[in-house]
């Protein structure tokens, strides 16, 4: 390909990059690399820029374009950069004008950005279960999170083109979608919120068999999402919760909006309403100023909620944020204590997959030797299967990382 997209980060850019190459692709350019950069953390910032470095001295004469979060909040470093042609902003990286101009950093003010363009992709390269963005930006500042800055504030794809995107998807044979974005449960199209907007593509696009959504803020689930977890089979009962302590004075200095008890009681208001949910969760170790004892309340939530898959952070200061500036923990403690919370979640999963054997489950091949349950944990295959094929299969037993089909 005359374009290639190198992707950092989030799901959410996985999705965009497709967008992306197209879009290069329309302005004609030739042996162009192209870093969808994430900006969540100093270590993703450092990484995209060791990755240019090695690209350019593997392919001096490739033509290399930064863009992406990271790119939108710090142009000005990675311009400096003399391996980089150009850089664009998450607005401009779509737009094929942008890339056919010649100015070095393209990169507007994302906080004028008051609509969202659909991006109407009909496939995702090398996968087999498909992502719609219906959301962009955030309107909350955590202390810890610099992504408002890359992404703007909160801001969402009209409902008929959500709807139309699933339709085209399903036309083109996937049988399971996943709605993506920054704060999905922000998601807000007239008086429609997240829970209407799932029922209405359930409701209107009856082929599809299976409808996910990526992680979400428990505080902003509204009701007809509850009532929808409740009675629609097709929504998939696995939830990944934005939670990120367990200890509420930490959970007020990192400016989230919910408490540890509200997170206890959500998980088992959703527990009640559909039994058989999966739950996981963010979580961030050696947050500035937390105790031993506060740390240990993060630990205990794991239990407490219920968690199955965890992805823990270790802490570390992003330049510009508040948290920046509050007194830092000791890297080593912050490095033991997210040690003490992939054990954690190593147990906890454990736990979940001998409570899997002997179920049965329909399962969604992703490869011919591997599927995914309805709660996302995945299972090795006995025979190779086509991907993109559901199969209900007896769950004979697992390897500590994944369940085995019989």
């Amino acid at each position: 390909m005359s374009v290639e997209v190198v992707t950092f980060g989030c799901r959410l850019n996985t999705v965009e990059s497709e967008a992306v190459r197209r879009a290069a692709d329309a302005a004609r350019l030739d042996d162009t690399v192209v870093i969808n950069s994430c900006a969540v953390t100093a270590e993703a910032v450092r990484q995209a820029k060791q990755r240019i470095r090695r690209l350019k001295r593997e392919r001096p004469g490739a033509r290399i374009v930064v863009t992406g979060c990271a790119a939108q909040a710090e142009p000005a470093q990675f311009a400096a950069m003399p391996e980089v042609e150009r850089v664009l902003g998450n607005e401009e990286k779509f737009d094929r004008a942008a890339w056919a101009g010649g100015e070095r950093i393209a990169v507007a003010d994302i906080m004028a950005a008051k609509a969202m363009q659909p991006h109407r992709i009909g496939a995702i390269e090398g996968r087999t279960r498909a992502f719609v963005q219906v959301q962009n930006g955030c309107d909350h500042r955590c202390t810890f999170c610099i992504i408002p800055f890359g992404r703007g504030n909160s801001r969402s794809l009209p409902a008929d083109d959500v709807v139309a995107q699933v339709r085209r998807l399903v036309e083109n044979g996937y049988r399971e979608v996943v709605l993506t974005g920054v704060d999905i449960t922000s998601y807000a199209s007239g008086e429609m919120r997240l829970g209407a907007l799932v029922k209405r593509i359930l409701r209107e696009v009856p082929e599809l068999a299976r409808l996910r959504l990526s992680s979400i803020d428990s505080v902003e689930v509204d009701r007809d999402l509850l009532d929808a977890l409740a009675e629609e089979l097709r929504l998939m009962p696995h939830l990944h919760l934005s939670l990120q302590a367990g200890d509420d004075l930490i959970l007020k200095r990192m400016k989230r909006r919910h408490s540890r008890a509200q997170a206890i009681a959500f998980c088992d208001q959703v527990r009640r309403l559909r039994p058989d949910v999966v739950f996981g969760a963010d979580i961030i170790a050696g947050f500035p100023t937390e105790s031993e004892d506060m740390f240990g309340r993060s630990l205990d939530l794991v239990d407490e909620c219920g968690l199955t898959q965890l992805h823990v952070f270790p802490f570390s200061p992003r330049p510009g944020t508040p948290a920046a500036r509050m007194p830092q923990l000791d890297r080593a403690v912050v490095k033991e204590r997210a040690r003490r919370l992939r054990q954690k979640a190593e147990t906890a999963v454990r736990a979940h997959l001998e409570r899997e054997v002997g179920n049965r489950r329909c399962v969604l091949t992703e490869s011919r030797a591997l599927g995914r349950t309805e709660q996302f944990t995945p299972v090795r295959l006995s025979a190779p299967v086509a991907p993109g094929t559901l199969l209900d299969l007896d769950i004979a037993g697992h390897d500590g990382r994944q369940l085995i089909a019989a």
